[in-house]
């Protein structure tokens, strides 16, 4: 009975959906040259999860398409770009929504990844929809500091879930990302 009751109180509070993440895009800082690019490019592409890569020079971005029923690993992401001596400036990534419930400051599950959103309306969402995520080491240090000012959650300093996040059921230590829309 006991397990039961846990169960149900997880469902009540981490809302579930089904979705999938469908691209990114990517904006690295410290590129110079077409070589640095294409050092991000290789890295990226080496990733098991990733099926394309494009890189813009001029701006320097790059798109992200991903192999379907993949789970994309964000962080995985950032790191490539960072092993390859370089930072991400900005993140975004596109998802593929189905009738799905999202409330401001609050948790949601989407195929085992946890998103915090931050700085939304609540609201009903269907179709593609970019987030955008706001980390730390997805975004400047600058936007990092002022996107803080919409949650009085820890999790937003750590990206893991704490003791804030145990009233929604969150094991402990769960990464959480943090995104708008």
């Amino acid at each position: 009975m006991k397990k039961l009751i846990i169960i149900i109180t997880v469902l009540f509070f981490i809302a579930t959906a089904n979705a999938q993440v469908i691209k990114a895009s990517l904006q690295a800082s410290g590129l110079t040259c077409s070589m640095c690019s294409n050092a991000i490019n290789k890295s990226l592409r080496s990733l098991d999860f990733v099926d394309k890569v494009e890189a813009n020079i001029k701006n320097s971005s790059f798109e992200m398409s991903f192999k379907p029923g993949s789970n994309v690993d964000f962080d995985k992401i950032k790191k490539k770009v960072e092993d390859a001596g370089f930072f991400v400036a900005n993140f975004s990534a596109t998802v593929r929504f189905e009738n799905t419930t999202l409330a401001n400051d609050s948790h949601l599950e989407l195929n085992g990844t946890i998103f915090h959103f931050l700085n939304i309306k609540d609201q009903v969402i269907n179709g593609d929809k970019s987030l955008k995520i706001l980390d730390k080491g997805f975004v400047t240090g600058k936007a990092y500091k002022q996107n803080g000012k919409y949650t009085l959650m820890e999790c937003y300093k750590t990206g893991v879930a704490g003791s804030c996040c145990a009233k929604d059921g969150l094991k402990e230590g769960t990464r959480i990302y943090h995104v708008t829309i």
